[in-house]
């Protein structure tokens, strides 16, 4: 009925327009027959009406009072049609086009129009504009364009036209601007394009286009602007181009060039802007590049180049960007490159580059960004590198750097990021009230002394602060730290800090504290109960005392809980048998004492997290005294008899057990059951019968061909994974599950623990019912809630990367091996599979030299397979699906384009506050899916940039420097 009825509004609504349009002018007509056709959800073209008793004038035109339509001085003839913005959408029929004879400008831009362009827009033989960017035009791009020989501008960036770049569009003489970027064009460039007359502008970035850059298009002399990136080209770049004479800007990034950059392209002498990143080029940057005196951008980072910066770029005094980062460069940094007057960004990082930065840099300029991670530099930082007082970003970690920070980071009051991490800087830490705009301080692995300075409390926009690793740092936690309104993250492990913890009053950001390895004392201060976003406390490793404050187990997020290695007394507070975010609880070593209490997530507990208490008792360590009195003195003939029948009980299941496993199983060997943390101690028998039961044992849709559901004796439902192996490869095979099954986060599914004999294991995991990422990945969600899955994943995988030793690469990545819990928390399963597997099979490389640590490269491989497919999931998240393994494809198109269409999908308006955090999460997915391995930031890297992100307003390698 309802279908019936919208059928008969839209034919009465023609209807009208017909009616109305017989008493009008046929450009009237026309524009009333096109509106009939349109979507039109805003009512934009509300006014486009003919009165029902037209009162307008001989040879006057109704539609030259509506919007969007422009029409000569004498209101006669239409010569201009504006559709821009208005949200319409349909498919066009181009029919009412033949009587717009004398029109000047058609803009159908930033609107939904679909299906093939019109072919009759082609007749408008008087057009000199034609804009209908961002729309969704497909198919292949109709003939007829040459038709339009008095065309000036045409723009069509942004549509999903295929196939070949027509070629016939060269036959403009008076075209100036060509734009067919953004669509899914393939093939070459023609080399008819390199014929246009007057062409001043040509667009034709992210497309499908391959084979080799045409060198005709060096034969362009009027053009002043050309992107023809983000393309899949084959072969170098042609030296022709540098016969573009009056070029200015050259963006040919992305395109999979190779080859050596032709000196020929420094005759491009009006050049401001070149864009050759994210190829493949080799060899040395041309020296002659110099003599492009107006350059002010150059950007050749992420690619193969190598040898020293040329000492002649000291005349580029134009230059604003320099962007050599990702490459195989060596050498010193000129000493004119400090004396540039215009240099903002100097990005050089991840290269091999050494000895001391040029000491003048930042005196003669008002540098902004400095990034030379990564690097064999020496030295200590430029004395004036904040001369120019708009320093933001000062990256320097994982460099040889020496010497003290002040005076030269004292005057740096605009900065807001410092990585100075693993390198040997020392004295003592500039105070805070010189750079109290800082919001991300990486101090760890240097050899600072003096202390955390005690006006740290200034620094009101922290969030990130480590300076773990300086051993000599000493003194004592200022007491004002934990007020730090936006602070997230506290890392000060092995410093040697003394003293007490100060109250935690104002603590409502703080998710990370991390102290151990110091020399704390006194108690934990009861005012912790505040820190609700709290996730992870360490505090291992300290002479704290006291009881264990139970306000610990009313923190709603705490997961991991260090108190190892310290003095505290008394008992475990059973109130953290309640907590219901708590993972990991580590007491030993302390003077506990009592009995751990009974509550299932003491149980689930490995003893170590209890060992060196020697007062301690109860599961899974000794029994407490006098626990086995069970009737009392007078019920001693009763126990008798209950156990008596208890042992004939036991006999007979055992017995029954064994029968059942003998024929069912056959002679496969003897049973055992090993148990991790999560699972209560039962036998091998215990899981085979509930495993042979039918009626507890059901298949489920799971990652794996061979797995089940189960209900143990316990009543726990478990998730079980077969897996046959032969006798040979047990020991190996049952060694990394167990290493497996010891890795603990809340990001991981827990692996509970294994049953086998000599041919044959059932692995058994936790049993999360809420489905996996791949089921509900098309779901519409919050941002915060994409951000949450995002993190969770990454810091999942991250615990696998770093603290595991050796490390366990993930081996099989994808969305489907993300499943939920009841909170839609992220889980990963089936990690560390690919390499049991592989073990199964015959010998697999060690995971690391037992001298010196390091993974093998078979494993660093994995490691960085895990990074590139964590980025793709990332994009599969941005896009709800829309793109799943779209590492490669996503580094051939527009970052514009791509960002379009995630906005559409995420339905953020381009005004919210949103848009930069999507922004940056996508940059961290390009990072992870770079072509080269050495080139993605680790899972740590990963970690704090997206942590960076972090939402203030709801309920972050050495890789990632560029960040």
């Amino acid at each position: 009925m309802e279908i019936f009825q919208c059928l008969s509004n839209k034919l009465l609504l023609t209807f009208f327009f017909i009616l109305a349009a017989s008493a009008a002018d046929p450009y009237s007509e026309a524009l009333l027959s096109l509106k009939s056709e349109l979507v039109d959800d805003y009512h934009n073209l509300n006014d486009w009406l003919v009165p029902p008793r037209g009162n307008a004038a001989p040879g006057e035109v109704y539609a030259c009072s509506w919007s969007g339509v422009t029409c000569d001085k004498n209101n006669s003839v239409v010569i201009g049609l504006d559709l821009s913005m208005k949200h319409l959408a349909g498919v066009m029929s181009g029919n009412q086009f033949n009587v717009f004879t004398e029109l000047v400008g058609l803009n159908l831009s930033h609107n939904s129009f679909s299906g093939q362009l019109p072919v009759e827009i082609f007749n408008l033989t008087t057009l000199r504009s034609l804009d209908i960017r961002r729309n969704n035009f497909s198919g292949h791009f109709p003939g007829g364009i040459s038709r339009l020989r008095n065309l000036v501008v045409f723009d069509a960036f942004s549509n999903s036209f295929s196939g070949p770049l027509p070629v016939e569009v060269s036959q403009l003489d008076y075209l100036k601007v060509l734009n067919f970027a953004g669509s899914y064009f393939k093939g070459p460039i023609p080399p008819e394009y390199g014929s246009f007359k007057s062409l001043e502008f040509i667009h034709l970035a992210g497309n499908f286009l391959s084979g080799d850059i045409p060198p005709e298009l060096g034969k362009l002399k009027t053009v002043t602007h050309m992107e023809i990136g983000y393309n899949t080209y084959q072969g170098s770049l042609p030296w022709q181009l540098g016969n573009m004479s009056e070029l200015q800007y050259l963006d040919i990034a992305g395109a999979n060039l190779s080859g050596q950059i032709p000196r020929q392209l420094s005759n491009l002498t009006k050049l401001q802007s070149l864009f050759l990143f994210r190829n493949q080029l080799t060899g040395l940057i041309p020296s002659e590049f110099s003599r492009i005196t107006p350059l002010t951008s150059l950007d050749l980072s992420d690619n193969q180049i190598s040898g020293p910066i040329p000492e002649t770029f000291a005349e580029l005094k134009n230059l604003r960007l320099l962007s050599l980062m990702y490459n195989e460069m060596n050498g010193t940094v000129p000493e004119g490159i400090a004396e540039l007057p215009s240099l903002e960004t100097l990005l050089i990082w991840n290269n091999f580059f050494s000895g001391p930065l040029p000491q003048s840099l930042g005196r003669n300029s008002k540098l902004k960004w400095v990034d030379v991670s990564t690097n064999n530099f020496i030295g200590s930082i430029p004395p004036d590198i904040c001369s120019g007082g708009m320093l933001f970003k000062l990256i320097l970690f994982s460099n040889n750097f020496s010497g003290s920070l002040s005076p030269t980071l004292s005057n740096c009051s605009s900065l807001v990021r410092i990585r100075l991490e693993d390198n040997s800087f020392s004295g003592e830490i500039p105070l805070f009230s010189h750079i109290f705009d800082i919001t991300y301080l990486d101090l760890s692995r240097n050899k600072f002394t003096g202390g955390i300075p005690a006006d740290i409390s200034q620094a009101s926009k922290l969030q990130y602060i480590n300076i773990s690793s300086n051993p000599e740092l000493g003194g004592i936690i200022p007491g004002q730290t934990w007020s730090l309104p936006q602070l997230q993250n506290f890392s000060a492990s092995y410093c040697g800090i003394s003293g007490n913890l100060p109250p935690f009053q104002y603590c409502k950001s703080i998710s990370v504290v991390e102290l151990n390895m110091n020399n704390l004392s006194g108690t934990v201060p009861k005012s912790v109960s505040n820190c609700r976003a709290l996730e992870t406390m360490d505090l291992a490793n300290n002479n704290l005392s006291g009881p264990i404050p139970e306000e610990f187990a009313s923190l709603p997020a705490l997961s991991v809980l260090d108190l190892s290695h310290n003095s505290f007394n008394g008992s475990i507070p059973v109130k953290f048998g309640t907590s219901s975010s708590l993972l990991v609880l580590n007491v030993s070593f302390n003077d506990i004492t009592g009995s751990i209490p009974a509550e299932k997530l003491f149980r689930s507990m490995a003893s170590s997290a209890f060992v060196g208490n020697p007062q301690l008792c109860g599961a899974p360590l000794r029994r407490c005294p006098g626990s086995t009195a069970i009737l009392g003195s007078r019920g001693t003939g009763k126990l008798f008899w209950v156990l008596l029948l208890c042992a004939g009980l036991v006999i007979f299941i055992a017995a029954s057990v064994s029968g059942m496993v003998y024929f069912h199983r056959g002679f496969k060997g003897q049973w055992k059951m090993v148990s991790f943390l999560g699972l209560p101690r039962f036998t091998a028998n215990d899981f085979l019968r509930s495993f042979s039961s039918t009626e507890s044992k059901e298949t489920v849709r799971a990652p794996s061909a061979s797995a089940c559901k189960t209900v143990l004796p316990t009543g726990i439902t478990v998730l079980v994974r077969k897996i046959e192996w032969e006798a040979k490869r047990m020991r190996a095979m049952s060694e990394f599950i167990t290493r497996v099954g010891n890795a603990r986060h809340k990001n991981l599914i827990r692996l509970l623990g294994f049953c086998y004999n000599k041919h044959l294991a059932y692995v058994l995991y936790d049993y999360l019912p809420n489905g996996n990422l791949a089921e509900k990945i098309r779901m519409k969600r919050e941002w915060a809630a994409k951000y949450r899955i995002m993190l969770g994943i990454a810091k999942g995988l991250c615990f696998l990367h770093h603290d595991c030793f050796p490390a366990i690469p993930h081996g099989d990545l994808k969305s489907a091996n993300i499943v939920f819990d009841e909170n839609m928390e992220p889980h990963l399963a089936e990690f560390g599979f690919k390499y049991l597997l592989q073990l199964n099979k015959g010998p697999f490389p060690a995971a690391s030299n037992r001298e010196t640590g390091e993974s093998n490269n078979a494993i660093k491989d994995e490691l960085y397979m895990d990074v590139y497919n964590f980025g793709e999931i990332i994009v599969e998240i941005l896009t709800n699906g829309k793109l799943t393994n779209a590492g490669t494809s996503i580094h051939g198109k527009p970052r514009e384009v791509l960002l379009r269409e995630i906005y559409k999908e995420n339905e953020v308006d381009s005004k919210t506050s949103v848009i930069e955090e999507i922004k940056l999460v996508l940059e961290v997915a390009l990072l992870c899916t770079r072509s080269r391995t050495s080139d993605r930031p680790s899972m740590e890297d990963a970690v704090k940039l997206l942590s960076g992100l972090k939402p203030q307003d709801n309920n972050n390698s050495s890789k990632a420097g560029g960040l």
